[in-house]
């Protein structure tokens, strides 16, 4: 997959887990694609001082950055869907992390996600 690819599939990650209230919420944060990370095993990154951390008289602060990393996704990803799942799942984690979750509350948040996902849903 593209560079560009990649990118819009992170955008649109974006639009598709985070609730539009949510999304309101994010300021000051840059989205960023970088093809490998740091070091292994992370497929993004959140750097910056979550929300719950910060002043009403904070101003002028430089940007969170939340950093997803194409090429562990694309080695992971089984299908081009299961790719997809996979950006979405580390979108919806790294902004976790800037609302401000802990590690093990983001866990503990995914697993109840994950239940809710499986729940039969509706016939429209």
């Amino acid at each position: 997959m593209s560079s560009e690819e990649f990118d819009n599939l992170v955008e649109e990650s974006l639009k598709r887990v985070v609730a539009p209230a949510f999304r309101r919420r994010l300021k000051n944060v840059l989205f960023v694609v970088e093809p490998e990370p740091p070091q292994p095993g992370l497929l993004g990154l959140y750097q910056g001082r979550p929300l719950t951390e910060r002043s009403t008289a904070e101003f002028a602060a430089m940007p969170d950055r939340i950093t997803i990393y194409q090429g562990p996704h694309e080695r992971m990803a089984r299908t081009p869907s299961h790719l997809r799942r996979l950006v979405e799942e580390t979108v919806w984690h790294e902004v976790a992390h800037y609302f401000g979750m802990n590690e093990a509350q983001v866990r503990r948040a995914e697993l109840r996600r994950a239940r809710f996902d499986r729940r039969p849903r509706p016939l429209r």
